[in-house]
């Protein structure tokens, strides 16, 4: 890509706030961004080939949208968790195998996408995002929740598609939480935390494709108690 065609995006963005510049194979975070370190509010640069995220992107103070979607990232700097007015983060299709250990700071992250990384565990960084709505960690290669997820602020975790088969009974204790997804998984009927039906806010919960038959849930104890959260909750989005 020519530098008249990035100097037209970069202006654009100074009057607009978004910098969107998706699938033109970058191999490296555009360092021309950081002349608009206080114009940016929205960054995407899905589908890309970038390997490495800049220190200089803790210098984006009011950025809120930051998509990284689809690009060969391993790691990301500490800097990021600089960005105290980030609200959505988007990194699904990526190689990441761990957050940094300050993310926990990120203190207006409402969305989390990590679809499709290489995370082995839920990172316990996610339960200090006390805004946190969304997290998904879908396509990883979890296997296990740990009791650190009793403290999650989010409303919605998606967990399909990981190799779960041990979930800590503190899941129950989320205190918002209402939708977990725990399809394709690796979850014996005897693995799934009673309390879960009987004892959570929980109102969706999604555990097609393990190894059990969904029939066989509704012999739980605490299915009756899940039940009434549930048709409570679809009644009021019906």
């Amino acid at each position: 890509m020519g530098n008249s065609a990035l100097k037209a995006h970069l202006e654009t963005a100074q009057k607009t706030g978004v910098f969107q510049l998706t699938g033109k194979g970058l191999t490296e975070f555009p360092e021309d961004l950081q002349k608009l370190t206080s114009n940016l509010r929205t960054i995407d640069l899905s589908n890309n080939k970038i390997e490495l995220l800049p220190p200089l992107i803790g210098k984006f103070s009011f950025l809120k949208s930051l998509v990284l979607n689809n690009n060969k990232l391993t790691a990301l700097p500490e800097e990021l968790c600089k960005l105290k007015k980030l609200e959505t983060l988007h990194l699904n299709g990526n190689h990441l195998r761990q957050l940094p250990a300050a993310f926990g700071q990120l203190s207006a992250l409402k969305t989390l996408s990590l679809s499709g990384n290489q995370l082995r565990t839920v990172p316990t960084q996610l339960c200090g995002l006390r805004h946190l709505d969304v997290v998904d960690l879908s396509k990883n290669q979890i296997q296990n929740v740990p009791d650190t997820v009793g403290e999650l602020q989010a409303i919605e975790l998606n967990l399909n598609q990981n190799q779960i088969s041990q979930i800590s009974v503190q899941i129950s204790r989320c205190p918002r939480l209402k939708v977990l997804r725990l399809e394709e998984n690796c979850l014996e009927l005897s693995m799934l935390p009673h309390s879960i039906l009987s004892d959570s806010q929980i109102s969706l919960l999604a555990v097609e494709g393990n190894l059990f038959e969904i029939k066989k849930l509704r012999e739980l104890e605490g299915y009756d108690k899940y039940m009434e959260r549930f048709t409570a909750t679809k009644k009021k989005f019906a």
